[in-house]
């Protein structure tokens, strides 16, 4: 008998949806189990769904990082590792890409290989956001993307960047949000709560529910302000918050000031 489509199996259902997500205690494991489904899908759907707005929204990231020569940067949550070949494109002298999804690991060191001169900058590893497996302050830039609202415990995850970074390093979150202006909310809310999830989950081939997951992990995640406040409280100092495409997306910069 041939082995179950992975895509086929139901991470997030109806019945989930109508919650809070980030409320399910198995959150963890929905997650991994929907980014296993649709990872090899991921970066088309990404492309098309933001009309290429991603990448530009991850360029601007790093280069609100400041100087990245000489630079030791850890990116949490990488994915199929776009953030993290923009810091090697950048310049940072090493990149070390963490994920907990092992199917989003293969698609990026797949990537890294088509790239010359990248793979001697850029390592991807298995880790857990919520028990990184570095010794303290030990990077100069930690950065996540789209992956923070992903985490069981978000101010476990802000601990344990903090716990790993330099002092006067840099951290760069950068996370969707819900556009201020309310027109704009409201075509964003037809956009990705309806038209999205369909086109994106016919492309995947998707049954995992990740595409509806997302525009319901947004409306119910933490908005930028309470961001804000969950990175200050963990001891991050100097945080500016860069909203980009009308507010669609949100960069939140910040230091760790103490040893």
């Amino acid at each position: 008998m041939a082995a179950p489509n992975r895509s086929s199996q139901v991470a997030w259902g109806r019945d989930d949806l109508s919650q809070d997500p980030h409320g399910a205690p198995d959150k963890a494991s929905r997650v991994r189990q929907m980014f296993s489904s649709i990872a090899s899908s991921y970066d088309l759907n990404n492309r098309l769904h933001s009309f290429g707005r991603d990448q530009v929204w991850r360029r601007r990231t790093v280069a609100l990082c400041g100087e990245l020569q000489g630079r030791r940067v850890l990116d949490i949550a990488c994915g199929t590792g776009d953030l993290a070949q923009a810091f090697v494109s950048a310049g940072a002298e090493q990149v070390v890409g963490v994920d907990f999804t092992e199917a989003m690991l293969e698609q990026a060191r797949l990537k890294a290989q088509r790239l010359p001169g990248v793979s001697a900058r850029l390592r991807y590893e298995w880790a857990d956001a919520l028990d990184l497996p570095f010794e303290d302050a030990s990077f100069d830039v930690v950065s996540i993307a789209f992956g923070i609202r992903n985490v069981q415990r978000t101010e476990d995850a802000l601990a344990q960047m903090h716990r790993v970074l330099r002092p006067r390093g840099a951290l760069a979150i950068l996370e969707f949000a819900e556009p201020p202006n309310r027109l704009l909310r409201a075509l964003n809310h037809l956009y990705t709560g309806w038209v999205m999830p369909r086109t994106a989950a016919l492309i995947a081939r998707d049954r995992s529910g990740a595409y509806s997951y997302l525009p319901k992990s947004i409306e119910s995640y933490l908005s930028p302000l309470s961001l804000r406040g969950a990175v200050e409280s963990v001891g991050f100092d100097q945080v500016r918050q860069i909203p980009m495409t009308f507010g669609v997306a949100v960069a939140t910069i910040a230091r760790r000031m103490t040893v």
